[in-house]
């Protein structure tokens, strides 16, 4: 009996459950990442708003925001895992996508900013929908189809990131920033109900002898290349989130004040690299499963580099709508191309630990660098933060070059 659905799916009566099962996630996945995105223009906004009035403690505390949620959630996915392996990958998605429904929705009702770094840190441990959804359309989908999948999956994560800031700063700017959290966790909360209702998952639980053989989590390490692309996950969301607490402040820098709408405008900067981000995103995945892994991403991580490298010279709005198209595009081909490459590295049974590993690395990157940013940006100002990150990223892609063996088992 074949116990792996996608091993033989293709056939084409075995075409249409893997597919339907594909498309609902990625709306799933899309709804998900709108109402996480809701926030990103007006977080540093809305510390001013519960108390913090020094203005040097604003990036200090945007970034610890932006930072805590990744850094519990850096212990907790590796759990997450490690149950998915066993208890299915589905059931994990629904837990994220729920509990971030429920606590994006109480965000709107705190009274100070300690309270909202408490239910930051909850959404840490409880969510983390990225890693969750790839997790079980990689155990869905045929094995060659994954570039192709792994890729329209992480379109919808950029489009997520194109619609929910710019929707999220005009509703900011209109009908306040509480009332925004709440429409996020609605968003939230129909994902959920897509995955419940309309996802398929041939979920096997595994044999006590294959349980027991992959039993220690970081038994993964021996698999040649994942210990580089380990590094490569955490190095990359570190520089990628480096500037993400300090951009709309940077922003501000260069609009009108007497005019306003610097929400709204944060959010169509993040909109458009959103949407350049996902068009690569889907084209990057295809041609990857063609071309090969490993070139794509390394050229893709030094575009990048200069990308930023560039953002710390902007002297305008024009110019940074410029740079977010250079940036989406280059940054669009990173993160299905790296997933694709852990799915290549490591077996179908693993992929829960494994992805929740990359998760892990994911998630410490993202508390690491928003921390970092804000506290640079607070001693040294808004520019020298995107210099910093765009030398870092050259050090990454030479990681790319000396660690990462791409060839598929």
């Amino acid at each position: 009996m074949n116990m792996n659905p996608s091993s033989d799916s293709s056939a084409p009566e075995r075409e249409q459950p893997w597919q339907r099962t594909l498309y609902v996630m990625f709306a799933a996945q899309l709804l998900s990442i709108i109402g996480f995105a809701f926030v990103l223009p007006f977080l540093p906004f809305y510390i001013r708003e519960l108390g913090v009035t020094d203005e040097r403690l604003v990036p200090v505390w945007a970034g610890v925001l932006a930072g805590s949620a990744g850094l519990v959630m850096a212990f907790f996915s590796p759990l997450w895992g490690w149950l998915a392996d066993r208890q299915g990958r589905k059931i994990m998605v629904e837990r994220a996508m729920f509990g971030g429904a429920v606590l994006t929705f109480a965000m709107g009702l705190v009274s100070n900013v300690w309270q909202l770094l408490f239910l930051r840190l909850l959404q840490g441990a409880t969510t983390g929908t990225i890693s969750a959804s790839v997790a079980l359309v990689s155990t869905v989908v045929p094995r060659q189809r994954l570039g192709y999948a792994l890729g329209l999956m992480q379109t919808a994560v950029f489009l997520g990131m194109t619609l929910g800031p710019w929707i999220g700063g005009i509703m900011a700017d209109v009908i306040g920033y509480r009332y925004t959290f709440m429409a996020g966790g609605a968003m939230l909360l129909l994902g959920g109900a897509l995955v419940l209702f309309g996802t398929q998952e041939r979920f096997i639980r595994p044999s006590k002898e294959t349980l027991a053989k992959g039993d220690r989590l970081f038994s993964l390490l021996a698999y040649g290349g994942f210990p580089a692309m380990l590094a490569l996950f955490f190095f990359f969301h570190f520089t990628a989130h480096f500037v993400a607490p300090i951009l709309p402040l940077f922003i501000e820098t260069m609009c009108d004040a007497a005019r306003g709408g610097v929400a709204s405008t944060t959010g169509m900067l993040f909109a458009i690299s959103g949407g350049t981000a996902a068009l690569s995103a889907g084209g990057i995945g295809y041609l990857s499963d063609r071309i090969g892994y490993k070139r794509i991403l390394l050229f893709h991580l030094v575009l990048t580099a200069v990308s930023m490298l560039l953002h710390g010279a902007a002297q305008g709005i024009f110019h940074l709508v410029l740079l977010r198209i250079l940036y989406g595009l280059a940054a669009g081909g990173i993160i299905p191309t790296m997933n694709a490459l852990v799915g290549r590295l490591i077996p179908p049974a693993s992929y829960g630990k494994a992805y929740g590993l990359t998760s892990s690395m994911t998630a410490l990157g993202m508390a690491a660098g928003p921390l970092s940013g804000g506290i640079m940006a607070s001693a040294w100002g808004y520019r020298w933060p995107f210099v910093f990150v765009g030398a870092l990223m050259i050090a990454v892609a030479l990681t790319v070059v000396l660690g990462i063996r791409s060839r598929p088992r």
